[in-house]
């Protein structure tokens, strides 16, 4: 330990001489950068010939030249022109040096006054010029030294360098263009520009040459060997990105983005802000914006409380509403990492925030009833849920005891304790289920619509598809694949999904929270549906690899439980507008409430008896469940049929 400590102060003692070694090459510097300074001044004014300079000038200067000197390195010593990392200048250290240096000019004028012959003044033109020329030396002392390293750097660097394409000549473009030109450790080479604006065409942006529009870019991309292409356009509308980005992909060449135009308007374009194309960038429609008004109107002042918070769904809730000035919002979630994760990072955002985080299972009763009686929430995010198809098909049981049972606990706590508005969160598998998981959610439905006619808690459902990003989607399964080389996996060539981003589906339950009056089933338009090949291929070419040669994709037929296409409505339901027309309402469905609870209670102890024919048993309350329907051959050939009529209508 003593010997390292001791190494540690040795370290130290040789930095601190080394820092000093370097300080006082600058004072020696500047003590020389004062005295020419003054001589090559006089000697300017008059054009350089010494016999011509009259003694009453030239004594002054010299004999006013050691207070100079002092009054020089006082300055730059205020203005920490010693101190500073050179290697790093920029725009601060520069403006140090230019004042500092006017300062001293200014001290010299008065300074002279002191020492003039016969009352005869030094010409004025002396003190701009010398001015000037301690600037100009200042800055080749200080600045020299970054740019040599980035010289040096460049060109260590110039096997390395990425030839870069910028989309766009506008204000983005050119800081974008700006910040990877001065950037030192940048292995960054702008090759060309596009632009689809004729007037820009042929001319010139700090050195760069605007090629030509969208048309130019596979043609510019070989012919300048083009790496990486970045889009600098972030007050686009998302349907001419995702057009530029379908030429962009068959380049071959990794995509690079601005997150926004709010970048621009807060002044933070630069390399750091950008990020990779991601797959959302090609849905090819603009982001779902809500009534926030209506939002903040119901969430105010209110105590949320969010089941399964710490997963994708529930984590984006709870960043929502924490947004929209909660009373108190509960995190309530059975696994620990999740829940910490999404608590660290709100404690952060919202300081202020009265925030808890429980950890615990919707399964458990006495735990749900505990929270309910402590807390007392208002409204009730229920998200927490079994969601991935294929291991609920493996375990059917945990689908029920979890989806169907944690939800009636839930639901049955926030009726008991006085919840004002519960919202279940369902998925468009819940329609004409072929997997248990699916059917699972069904009954969460039929139980929350139940409970709506016989409680005064306000029971309502969000129906949604696929969440582009949520835990269990295709996209990171893809990205992971890719990552590792290939090949992509697709269960099958014609399957079809209906997709939204994590952020918009969140924002969209949270305004059908605010419509709800009790009993409705909430149903998002999701928008066009999406072929799976289609997203395969896409984020391949957007990783810069070309498909079927650098990555493959692979066909492993549909899993179990799996459909090539969702539904958002049974054919039984139909369909009312809200004020949102991206959220409609499904038209309730009456069932027999005492042959359904009984049906429950059957279910209940079945599912703890780990019985065979939990299925057989679901179906009976979901008739509209058909667990062979990945099997039938019929049911195949029909949903075919389907998917290619989707297909076809995008």
């Amino acid at each position: 330990m003593n010997r390292r400590r001791r190494r540690k102060k040795e370290d130290t003692g040789f930095f601190n001489w080394l820092k000093l070694g370097r300080q006082l090459v600058l004072v020696f510097y500047d003590i020389f950068s004062v005295v020419l300074a003054s001589y090559v001044a006089i000697l300017m004014r008059f054009e350089f010939r010494p016999s011509q300079i009259p003694e009453i000038y030239l004594d002054p200067v010299q004999r006013f030249l050691p207070i100079q000197v002092v009054l020089t390195l006082l300055l730059f010593y205020l203005f920490r022109l010693y101190n500073s990392l050179w290697a790093f200048a920029g725009e601060n250290e520069l403006q140090n040096v230019v004042v500092a240096c006017v300062i001293d000019g200014a001290l010299s004028g008065i300074g002279l006054q002191f020492f003039r012959v016969d009352l005869v003044s030094v010409p004025q033109s002396y003190y701009f010029l010398y001015t000037f020329l301690l600037i100009s030396l200042t800055f080749i002392s200080r600045f020299s030294y970054r740019f040599i390293r980035s010289k040096k750097h460049k060109s260590d660097n110039r096997n390395n360098d990425i030839a870069v394409m910028i989309i766009g000549a506008g204000e983005a473009g050119n800081i974008l263009i700006k910040d990877i030109q001065t950037g030192n450790y940048s292995t960054r080479v702008i090759r060309c520009i596009i632009d689809d604006d004729p007037s820009k065409w042929g001319r010139y942006i700090q050195g760069i040459r605007v090629v030509g529009g969208r048309d130019k870019i596979i043609e510019s991309a070989d012919l300048y060997h083009i790496d990486e292409i970045i889009l600098a356009i972030p007050s686009a509308p998302r349907p001419m990105i995702s057009r530029i980005l379908e030429i962009c992909k068959e380049t071959n060449c990794r995509l690079q983005s601005l997150p926004g135009v709010y970048q621009l308007v807060n002044g933070e374009v630069n390399v750091s802000k950008l990020r990779d194309v991601e797959i959302e960038d090609l849905l090819g429609r603009e982001p779902v914006t809500v009534d926030i008004d209506s939002i903040i109107g119901y969430v105010r002042g209110k105590t949320v409380l969010v089941t399964g918070g710490g997963g994708s769904i529930g984590s984006e809730l709870c960043r929502q509403i924490a947004a929209h000035d909660p009373k108190r919002l509960i995190i309530f979630d059975i696994y620990e990492n999740n829940a910490y994760d999404i608590q660290q990072e709100l404690r952060v955002k919202y300081p202020d925030l009265d925030l808890q985080v429980l950890i615990g299972s919707v399964r458990n009763t006495a735990r749900v009833n505990s929270v309910f009686a402590t807390w007392q929430p208002d409204i009730v995010y229920h998200a927490a849920a079994h969601k991935h198809v294929p291991l609920m098909e493996d375990s059917p049981n945990e689908a029920i005891k979890n989806n169907v049972f944690g939800t009636w606990k839930t639901a049955l706590a926030a009726a008991q304790h006085g919840t004002g508005k519960f919202v279940l969160i369902s998925t468009d598998k819940a329609v004409n289920p072929t997997n248990i998981m699916g059917a699972s959610k069904r009954i969460c439905e039929m139980i929350v619509q139940t409970f709506n006619r016989h409680y005064d808690t306000e029971f309502v459902a969000v129906r949604f598809g696929n969440v582009l990003g949520s835990n269990g989607s295709v996209i990171p399964l893809f990205k992971k694949q890719i990552a590792a080389g290939g090949p992509v996996t697709v269960t099958d060539p014609n399957i079809i999904r209906y997709f939204m981003t994590i952020q918009e589906a969140v924002s969209l339950v949270l305004q059908a929270g605010a419509y709800a009056k009790g009993g409705e089933i909430f149903v998002l338009d999701m928008g066009d549906p999406v072929r799976i090949l289609d997203l395969a291929e896409n984020l391949i070419k957007l990783s810069g690899y070309r498909v079927g040669e650098d990555i493959q994709i692979e066909f492993t037929g549909l899993r179990p439980g799996e459909k090539l296409f969702e539904e958002m409505l049974m054919d039984e339901e139909g369909l009312q507008d809200t004020a949102n027309r991206l959220i409609h309402i499904g038209r309730p469905i009456s069932i027999d409430e005492i042959r359904f609870f009984k049906q429950l209670e059957e279910l209940n102890q079945e599912s703890k008896r780990e019985s065979e024919y939990i299925r057989e048993i679901v179906k009976q309350i979901v008739t509209t469940y058909h667990p062979e329907g990945s099997d039938n051959p019929e049911a195949h050939t029909e949903a075919l049929r389907h998917a290619a009529e989707q297909i076809n209508e995008v």
